[in-house]
């Protein structure tokens, strides 16, 4: 464990917790197992490779091919973007915002992980997750089977950029998204750019094409008193809420833990 963590110190900035996840995942066990009881179990030979590709900065979630979000345990992929702890202030305005929710969408759904979130907390909900992907669809519909959550989900391949994608899909009481947002000459971290799939990340040299798209066309899919929630980066705010707002929708905006701008709340 020293000696990962030695190595894992020259390009992760969270190598003690990685190598413990790691070696974790090599016992098949848990890393609070690992901890109180298991500390001193000899290194499973496969522990050497997982570092091998930690150190080469994959990410933990796609070796170990799962992550939590909002307590949920998710399967990942390079399919599919990872969960990150920033989107559960999305889950968690939803939720707030409309409890009474009945139909919900989620654009974009990728691994499922905000839909699936927002349907183990309303059990009278039911919803769907759209994807242009269909490696990304069948890590989603895996969750919702997992979950328990698959008779309550559907996942169906749609692009918000195809003319007429919304046409046979209704209206929504709740509307999730995490489109797109980075700006294609970006500087990302390593472990970001050259593993997690570049169609979630980019969109355009200002990061809002894909709002431009799927922006306005959020006041046909919701239901009187509905509400469309959209993720952003931190300095989007202004920009995504105009573009809503041209649209005929109203703007509300909420901050993540960090207090950056995260949310934005469209509602007709």
């Amino acid at each position: 464990m020293r000696s990962a963590t030695l190595r894992l110190s020259e390009t992760s900035d969270t190598a003690r917790l990685d190598a413990e996840v790691l070696m974790a995942h090599a016992l098949d066990c848990s890393r609070s197992d690992l901890l109180l009881r298991r500390s001193f179990d000899p290194a499973p030979e496969a522990f050497a490779a997982l570092i091998a590709c930690r150190a080469a900065h994959e990410p933990v979630a796609y070796i170990t091919g799962t992550q939590e979000f909002f307590g949920l345990p998710f399967q990942v992929s390079p399919a599919v973007l990872i969960p990150r702890g920033d989107s559960e202030v999305l889950v968690e305005t939803a939720l707030a915002a409309r409890p009474e929710a009945r139909r919900v969408l989620d654009c974009g759904t990728g691994s499922g992980a905000l839909l699936l979130a927002v349907l183990a907390n309303l059990p009278e909900a039911t919803g769907i997750g759209i994807d242009a992907s269909p490696t990304a669809l069948a890590v989603a519909q895996a969750n919702a089977g997992a979950l328990g959550l698959a008779t309550r989900t559907e996942m169906r391949e749609i692009s918000w950029l195809t003319p007429g994608w919304r046409d046979a899909l209704g209206r929504f009481d709740l509307i999730l998204a995490n489109p797109p947002y980075v700006e294609s000459e970006a500087v990302l971290d390593a472990s970001v750019r050259d593993y997690e799939p570049a169609s979630a990340l980019f969109a355009g040299a200002d990061g809002l094409d894909d709002y431009r798209v799927l922006v306005p066309q959020l006041v046909d899919l919701l239901t009187p008193g509905g509400l469309a929630l959209v993720e952003i980066g931190h300095t989007q705010a202004d920009a995504v809420s105009a573009i809503g707002m041209a649209a005929g929708l109203v703007p509300a905006l909420y901050h993540d833990l960090a207090g950056r701008p995260r949310v934005v709340a469209f509602s007709g």
